[in-house]
Formats: C-alpha cells, structure tokens, sequence
C-alpha cells in the first residue's frame, strides 16, 4: 500500500542555464510566477531580491505551500523547490516549464513527500480522525 502524504516536494537542481536569463530580476519572477499559474496552484504572494553584483532569490508563496528559487548566474546554476499540496497542483508542471525558460541543458530532482499521514496520526498529540489535503480557502 502507497503511503498517503500532504505534499510533494521537488528538489531540483538545473544546469548550464542562460546566465543572462538567471540575472534578470523580473524575468525570473515573472518565470516563477508563470510556473505556479500552470501547475494549477493558487499564488498568494511573491517576494524576489536581485543581488549585487549577480543573483537572484526568490518565493511565491502558494496557497498549496511554495515555489523558491536561488540563482548563481556566474556558473549557468539555479537551485529551485517546488513544495505542493493537494491533488489538484502538480509540481512537475511547474518544473518542465522552468527548464525550458532557464533553458537549462541538465537537471537533477528529488521528489520528497512530506506529511506523510500515518506518521502524522501516530506522532500527534492529538486524536486525528481526519487529514485534509488542501488547505481552506484564503
């Protein structure tokens, strides 16, 4: 039996990206922001910073959890997590999209799920008769 969890959460790691695309501020937020919309997930906010003299962080905070991004456009290199929840929002979406706009020519991901239920239940505190899968609306 597959264990039942809130979320997924990738890890990726792309190479070899377009430095001046991983340098560009807005571009990379507008990619971000771009690649949330198409996973089906549901954007709060989002938060970026452009470094001195290279690089930019950043979140997009979602309502199934978040997109983040850090980029080394120096070495071609961006570090990017794709956390979701629910069954609706899919992260490998939001990835494919990504590679293709850093046009990046390598990746390497680890999809972790989090939340895992039965742990859950069994470390809580709490009785827990039912786990929701997607938080309430804001």
């Amino acid at each position: 039996m597959k264990d039942k969890y809130l979320g997924r959460h990738i890890l990726v790691e792309f190479y070899n990206c377009d430095k001046d695309i991983l340098n560009d501020y807005a571009l990379i937020e507008e990619h971000m922001k771009k690649a949330a919309e198409l996973a089906k997930a549901t954007i709060v906010e989002s938060v970026f910073h452009l470094f001195n003299p290279w690089g930019v962080s950043g979140a997009v905070v979602i309502q199934e959890s978040h997109l983040t991004i850090h980029t080394w456009p120096e070495y071609g290199y961006a570090a990017v997590d794709l956390f979701t929840c629910g069954e609706e929002v899919d992260p490998w979406t939001a990835f494919t999209y990504l590679k293709n706009k850093l046009k990046a020519d390598r990746t390497e991901t680890l999809e972790v799920p989090r939340g895992i239920v039965d742990k859950i239940k069994k470390f809580s505190t709490e009785e827990i008769k039912e786990v929701k899968y997607k938080p309430d609306a804001v």
